[in-house]
C-alpha cells in the first residue's frame, strides 16, 4: 500500500503554485504556459446533481478580483505514465490513483484558509460516476475513498468527495509525482523539520530527526512515507504531507520569483507542466486571476486538520469518518 502514496497535488500546488502566475509573461512563453495545461470538464459531466454552489454577492467595484469563498479539491496522482514518474514511483507502470486528496477551503475575503486531508483508506459508498463512454460506475458500499480516481478519474473523485461532504468543489487541481519533485526543485528546495528518526525502506527516506533542506526527489519521498514514522498507517504520513504544505508556502513566499524573470518561468512551467484543472481553471489568466485574488493569503493563515475518522469495524486497516465530528466539519466549509 505505501508504494502507493501520491505526491502532493498539495495545496503548496493550489495555493501556492498558482501565485507565481500572476506576473506578466508574454509572447511565446504565454502560449507555452497556456498550453501546458491540461482540464476535464467536470461541470459538464456532473450536471446539476450536486450541492448547491456558494451564493456570492456581488462586488460594487468595477473589475474586482473574485473575493467569495472557495472550496477546491486538491490530489496528487502517482501515474506511472512517462519515465520520470516511472522513475520516481515505484511498484508497477499501469493505471493511476490518488492517496493523497486535501480539501481546501477558503474563507470569504482571501485571507484565511483550511485544509483538509481525507485518508486514502476510509470506507466510504462511491457513487455512480459517469464515465467517458457514456456509460456509468455502480454504486460501490465499503470501498475505500482513492478508487474514486482509480477507476472514474478526476470526475468520480470529485464526485465521491461531494457525496461524503455535502460540500460543492468549486475547482480540482491535480498534480503528479515527477511535477511535485521538479516543482521543489524549481523553487530551489524546501526545508522541514521533523521531531523524530524517519527510516522508511518503501519510500527510500532516512532523515535524522531536526531540520532539512530537501531537494525534490526527496521531499517526495517525505510526503510518501509512512512506514517510517506513527504506527506506519496513512494517518502518520498525513501530518508529513501537512507539515511539508506549510513549508512550501512558506519557501514560496520567501523566494524572489518576481525580480528573477528567469526563475519564474522555470517555476510556472514547471507548475503549468504537471497541472490537471476543472475547465473554471484551465488557462493562464484564470490562474493569475485566482492568484491575484490570494495575495493576502500567508502560511501562517492556514490550518490544516485531517477529518476525524475511527478504526473501521469491518477491518483493523481501514478507517471510517467519525461522527458527528466529520459532519461538523464538513458543515463549516459551506
Amino acid at each position: 500500500m505505501g508504494r502507493r502514496s501520491r505526491a502532493l497535488k498539495i495545496v503548496g500546488l493550489t495555493l501556492a503554485g498558482v501565485l507565481v502566475l500572476g506576473a506578466a509573461v508574454g509572447g511565446w512563453a504565454y502560449w507555452h504556459l497556456n498550453h501546458n495545461i491540461k482540464s476535464v470538464d467536470i461541470d459538464s459531466a456532473l450536471g446539476d446533481d450536486r450541492p448547491a454552489k456558494t451564493m456570492i454577492t456581488p462586488s460594487a467595484s468595477a473589475s474586482p478580483l473574485p473575493s467569495g469563498s472557495l472550496n477546491i479539491l486538491v490530489l496528487g496522482s502517482d501515474s506511472r505514465s512517462g519515465k520520470a514518474n516511472q522513475e520516481l514511483g515505484g511498484g508497477d507502470s499501469s493505471g493511476a490513483r490518488s492517496d493523497t486528496a486535501m480539501v481546501v477551503h477558503i474563507d470569504a475575503g482571501r485571507t484565511k484558509a483550511t485544509v483538509v486531508s481525507i485518508p486514502r483508506d476510509t470506507l466510504v459508498t462511491r457513487p455512480s460516476c459517469p464515465l467517458s463512454s457514456g456509460r456509468s460506475t455502480a454504486v460501490a458500499y465499503g470501498a475505500m475513498f482513492n478508487t474514486a480516481y482509480e477507476i472514474g478519474g478526476p470526475v468520480c473523485a470529485v464526485k465521491t468527495v461531494e457525496s461524503i461532504t455535502g460540500v460543492r468543489m468549486d475547482h480540482y487541481l491535480e498534480v503528479d509525482f515527477s511535477g511535485f519533485a521538479k516543482l521543489v526543485d524549481a523553487l530551489g528546495g524546501v526545508t522541514v523539520t521533523t521531531g523524530q528518526d524517519i527510516h522508511d525502506d518503501d519510500s527510500h527516506l532516512d532523515l535524522p530527526a531536526g531540520t532539512h533542506h530537501l531537494d525534490g526527489r526527496t521531499a517526495l519521498a517525505f510526503a510518501r512515507t509512512r512506514h517510517g514514522i506513527g504506527d506506519g498507517s496513512d494517518l502518520g504520513r498525513i501530518g508529513l504531507q501537512q507539515k511539508l504544505v506549510k513549508a512550501l508556502l512558506e519557501q514560496m513566499a520567501g523566494t524572489s520569483l518576481l525580480t528573477d524573470p528567469a526563475k519564474l518561468y522555470r517555476v510556472a512551467d514547471t507548475v503549468t507542466a504537471s497541472l490537471t484543472t476543472d475547465t473554471g481553471l484551465d488557462s493562464l489568466s484564470e490562474l493569475t486571476r485566482l492568484g491575484q485574488s490570494l495575495k493576502g493569503l500567508t502560511a501562517d493563515r492556514v490550518t490544516t486538520v485531517m477529518m476525524p475518522v475511527v478504526t473501521a469495524p469491518s477491518d483493523p486497516n481501514r478507517v471510517i469518518a467519525q461522527e458527528p465530528a466529520a459532519s461538523r466539519l464538513w458543515a463549516s466549509l459551506r
